[in-house]
């Protein structure tokens, strides 16, 4: 096969190859071009290629051994039981310096997510002793840990006030819910207690062809979803043929291909949900064979067996490393809350039922970490734990059900993007738990849970600290452990859901089209934008001015670059509510052109009346008065 022409980016290339320190460089174009093939050609016959794949880590190392010895003899004769032992071997192969090159590096990460931390070691202690090369398509991995991300000026804007109306929906609304802040870091004993380092677990199962890992209950689930579509298609078909005269319950309960579709889901549900509970792993996977369900990647059922993974991340504190303590970096901040229940309730005097609400990171060890935020190893919680008497937790569950979809509700995105889930299998502390689903585009997803825990945790933690934690009632002069119920929303999947939800692409009446990210206005990163007409004149001195005023009450931008249409579809794409303009007249009567970004009308106001037109419609008030 001929290479043709790309002798300049030959050339570069070989000059980074060459230099002493570190480069970003990009090789970019569409797939297929030939960009890993320009790669190999610049490498020698004294240099390594390693095409990574989704195998994993053990698997990677042994290939990447069988790969090293074509070019030094002998190196895949050993094993090597992490990265590092293989990375600190290959500087002892040859006393010429050579080029490691690891194509689809992002894949490596993916399987072995300590390897990034390994070369940085390596690369801090100067032990690599030849060139290294860390190509990939997936410009994230490359920059830090997979299902780790950053949010920019605009996100953390949109995160934190997402933060501020569930904070001030719990705390604000509500007399007996207060706010901590607990540590990350806490004692061993408390997972301990909880339950979480001997059962934090996910059934996870591999397909042997495409090398991807899967969640086994995730597979299951998505095939109960399928038998939910094919009815409900043949609920559609037959309501568009029979108009205003179908009754749905009827044809739900008649027609043979629904009676049959219902049938094998709830064959498939009952198995499902028996071996779930009996954490049958063996009957998990024989569901998988039985309904052939298929790797999405390869197409094929070729499946290992169902392993349980714990979830925990866990690292060491201690001066000295023969004195380091194991601990555990926290799942969930809910063990935070009820590692402080005795000290809030007795410094605030609360009385059951009285609620804690917290903010706060957590961490889990996700071995499938895909679709993007949706699961991460690093994410943001907003939990609430309400304490009750015994007897009245399953009331509290119903209240606090419709109490939080309605929350999500006032957001205005439409009572069809959301639904209850109630969970199959229940957590080893629930009697009662169900998920507030959202619509996302890749099919409804869990945003919110909801759980009953009866009085797992608190019973738990008064037996392993020795300390007793119960609740004295004046009322009925009788004291008992609180029962639990919380509710806790993952802060990046509500950021998710509220991206998917409010992005539009338009067609206006002129034929032209325009992105607008239709945000509820409390949440917008940016509540104003203020634009001079032109750069001169004293319009943009005003404008200054108008932000000045505002400034103190929400988010305003100033913009005056490019036509002033360009910049009205700059500030619909980042969801900016209201655009003010000032022009010439303004200098005369102080009067601005207010346009709406939804409906892009336009109205001539005072610059005096901007805040009391504005705030209101911007505020997470607005927001709040809709709960109650």
């Amino acid at each position: 096969m001929n290479f043709v022409d790309r002798i300049e980016e030959t050339a570069r290339l070989r000059d980074a190859l060459s230099r002493e320190k570190s480069s970003l460089v990009v090789v970019y174009g569409r797939r297929r071009l030939g960009k890993s093939t320009l790669i190999k050609r610049v490498l020698s016959d004294s240099d390594v290629y390693f095409l990574a794949d989704r195998s994993e880590g053990q698997h990677q190392r042994i290939l990447l051994a069988k790969v090293v010895a074509q070019v030094f003899p002998d190196f895949d004769k050993l094993t090597y039981p992490d990265w590092e032992s293989l990375f600190r071997a290959l500087n002892y192969r040859t006393d010429k310096r050579f080029t490691l090159c690891l194509d689809e590096f992002p894949y490596l990460v993916e399987q072995s997510p300590e390897l990034p931390s390994v070369l940085q070691k390596l690369v801090d202690e100067k032990q690599l002793k030849y060139n290294l090369v860390l190509c990939g398509s997936s410009q994230n991995m490359m920059y830090g840990l997979g299902a780790v991300y950053d949010y920019g000026q605009m996100g953390v804007e949109l995160k934190n006030n997402i933060k501020q109306y569930w904070w001030q929906s719990m705390v604000l609304l509500h007399e007996n819910i207060v706010g901590i802040d607990s540590a990350i870091f806490m004692h061993p004993t408390i997972w301990k207690a909880s339950g979480h380092v001997d059962a934090f677990n996910d059934p996870l199962i591999d397909n042997r062809d495409s090398k991807k890992r899967y969640r086994a209950d995730v597979l299951i689930e998505d095939q109960l979803a399928k038998y939910d579509d094919k009815i409900d298609k043949e609920v559609a078909k037959a309501a568009k043929r029979f108009g205003e005269a179908f009754d749905e319950a009827q044809f739900r309960s008649t027609n043979g291909r629904v009676l049959e579709h219902q049938a094998k889901r709830d064959a498939l549900h009952e198995r499902f949900s028996k071996a779930l509970n009996d954490n049958n792993l063996d009957e998990l996977r024989q569901i998988i064979l039985d309904e052939e369900i298929v790797c999405p990647i390869s197409g094929t059922k070729n499946w290992t067996e169902v392993r349980q993974f714990n979830l925990m991340f866990s690292t060491e504190m201690g001066s000295t490393a023969d004195g380091a303590m194991k601990i555990y970096l926290r799942p969930e901040t809910a063990q935070g809350i009820f590692v402080n229940y005795l000290n809030v309730q007795k410094t605030g005097r609360m009385k059951i039922p009285f609620g804690i609400a917290q903010i706060g990171k957590a961490f889990r060890n996700e071995i499938v970490a895909r679709q993007f935020i949706f699961r991460m190893r690093e994410f943001e919680q907003m939990e609430m734990q309400f304490f009750v008497k015994p007897g009245t937790e399953l009331d509290w569950f119903k209240t606090w059900k419709a109490t939080r979809l309605k929350w999500h509700k006032a957001l205005g995105f439409g009572d069809d993007h959301y639904r209850f889930h109630d969970h199959d299998k229940l957590a080893h502390y629930a009697n009662a738990a169900t998920d507030i689903e959202f619509l996302m585009p890749f099919g409804f997803k869990e945003v919110e849970g909801i759980h009953s825990r009866t009085n797992f945790d608190l019973s738990q933690h008064e037996k392993f600290s020795g300390k007793n934690i119960k609740y004295f009632d004046p009322e009925t002069n009788e004291s008992y452990t609180p029962y639990v119920i919380e509710t806790s929303i993952g802060v990046d999947r509500m950021f998710l859901s509220i991206m998917s939800a409010s992005y539009c692409e338009e067609t206006l009446d002129s034929g032209e089209s325009r992105v607008v990210l239709k945000l509820p206005a409390a949440l917008a990163p940016v509540k104003l934008a203020v634009m001079p007409l032109v750069k001169k004149d004293g319009l943009p001195e005003k404008a200054r001015e108008i932000i000045d005023n505002l400034k103190f009450h929400f988010h305003c931008q100033y913009d005056e670059k490019d036509s002033i249409g360009k910049r009205y579809r700059r500030q619909d794409a980042i969801g900016t509510p209201y655009c003010v303009t000032v022009d010439h007249q303004t200098l005369e009567d102080n009067c601005v052109t207010l346009r709406n970004r939804d409906t892009m009308q336009q109205e001539r106001v005072a610059i005096s009346e901007l805040n009391n037109i504005i705030a209101d419609r911007v505020s997470i008030t607005s927001l709040l008065k809709t709960l109650q």
